[in-house]
C-alpha cells in the first residue's frame, strides 16, 4: 500500500488530501485537534431590520361580529401559445387557508336611528347590513404543494430577484375565499351576534325591550 502511494503524481495527492478535508468538514466531525471545525460551515441569523414606522391611525368604530375559516386549494397553469409546456409555462398547487370577518358599521349609525321612549325602558335600533371585510390568509397555513416550470421559466429564475414569487396564486386564493365567504351565511351570522350583543348591553343599562332593525 505505501509503495503504491508513492507512485501517485503529487497532484493526485494533493487532491486527495483535499477531498479528504472536504469529507471531514461536510461531516461535521469535531476533532479535539480542532476544536470547532463542526462549526465552520453553520449557518448564523442576524436581524438587522430597521425600526418600525407608525404610518397612520385610523379610528374603528365596526364591531367585528363573526368571522370565517376558509381554505383553498389552487391549480393555476399559465401556457405559451405556440411553445410546449416543458419549454415554457408554469403550474403551481398551492393550498390557502385564511379568514373573512363580518362586521357591522357602528359608526353609520345616525341620531334618527336610535328611538327610545320617555321612561328609558325602549329602545329602537336600526342599524346599517353587516359587511364583509377583505379575505386574509393566514401564512402558516398556507403552502405551494407543487411548482411545475418550463425550461426557459426556470432559466428566468436565475436573475430574478424573487424567483419564488407566489403572489399570484395569494391572489387567486384571497379572491376564491373571498367569493365563498359571499355565498355564506357569515353576514346572517354578524347581524344575529350584534343584535345579542346590544340586548345583552342595554339590558344591563336597564331596558326591558330593545328592538334591533337592519337597512341600506
Amino acid at each position: 500500500m505505501t509503495t503504491s502511494l508513492k507512485r501517485l503524481p503529487g497532484w493526485a495527492k494533493l487532491l486527495s488530501a483535499v477531498l479528504l478535508v472536504l469529507v471531514v468538514l461536510f461531516a461535521g466531525l469535531r476533532l479535539s485537534l480542532l476544536p470547532g471545525l463542526g462549526d465552520v460551515f453553520r449557518e448564523d441569523t442576524h436581524d438587522r431590520s430597521g425600526p418600525t414606522l407608525l404610518k397612520s391611525i385610523q379610528d374603528i368604530s365596526r364591531y367585528d361580529a363573526a368571522s370565517g375559516n376558509f381554505q383553498v386549494v389552487v391549480d393555476l397553469e399559465k401556457d405559451a401559445r405556440f411553445l410546449p409546456d416543458a419549454l415554457r409555462g408554469t403550474r403551481t398547487l398551492y393550498v390557502g387557508a385564511g379568514t373573512v370577518d363580518a362586521y357591522v358599521d357602528l359608526g353609520k349609525v345616525g341620531e334618527n336611528d336610535v328611538t327610545v321612549n320617555k321612561d328609558r325602558t325602549s329602545a329602537t335600533l336600526k342599524l346599517p347590513h353587516a359587511a364583509l371585510g377583505k379575505p386574509a390568509l393566514d401564512p402558516d397555513q398556507s403552502y405551494a404543494v407543487s411548482k411545475q416550470r418550463g425550461l426557459l421559466d426556470r432559466l428566468g429564475d436565475i436573475f430574478s430577484d424573487n424567483p419564488n414569487d407566489e403572489r399570484a396564486v395569494q391572489r387567486l386564493a384571497a379572491r376564491h375565499i373571498g367569493d365563498a365567504a359571499k355565498d355564506s351565511k357569515l353576514t346572517a351570522r354578524a347581524e344575529e351576534n350584534t343584535t345579542g350583543m346590544l340586548k345583552g348591553l342595554l339590558g344591563s343599562l336597564g331596558f326591558k325591550e330593545v328592538n334591533v332593525t337592519y337597512g341600506a
